[in-house]
């Protein structure tokens, strides 16, 4: 997959793929870049610099809240989970993705009749 490409055209989004790992379980950083991967069929890696980036925007929108784990073994991990505006945030943005997805195909797709 061409990065750049991917970038430009994922970087927006960023924020509602994190909330989508969180909505199905609390999760700490690496597992969350880990998820994203396997959910994107490897086509998509984000970033550490990123994944953090957004969890601190996250955080203090109040869309999650970190904890420490309690690991007998190893360091102890941040964990994040996603609060009930995180949720309803998740929610809209899906909602709104949705309508602007079937418009740049609008847009941009040359079988639409004009």
């Amino acid at each position: 997959m061409n990065d750049s490409i991917s970038s430009d055209l994922i970087r927006g989004h960023i924020d509602t793929i994190i909330l989508r790992v969180l909505m199905d379980s609390d999760n700490y950083g690496y597992e969350i870049i880990k998820t994203i991967g396997l959910i994107s069929n490897r086509l998509y890696e984000l970033k550490e610099p990123s994944l953090y980036t957004s969890l601190k925007r996250l955080e203090k929108a109040n869309l999650i809240q970190s904890y420490w784990g309690d690991e007998s073994q190893g360091g102890r991990r941040k964990y994040y989970k996603i609060t009930k505006p995180g949720e309803e945030t998740y929610n809209k943005s899906v909602a709104d993705w949705k309508v602007a997805k079937d418009l740049i195909s609008q847009l941009i797709e040359r079988n639409h009749a004009q």
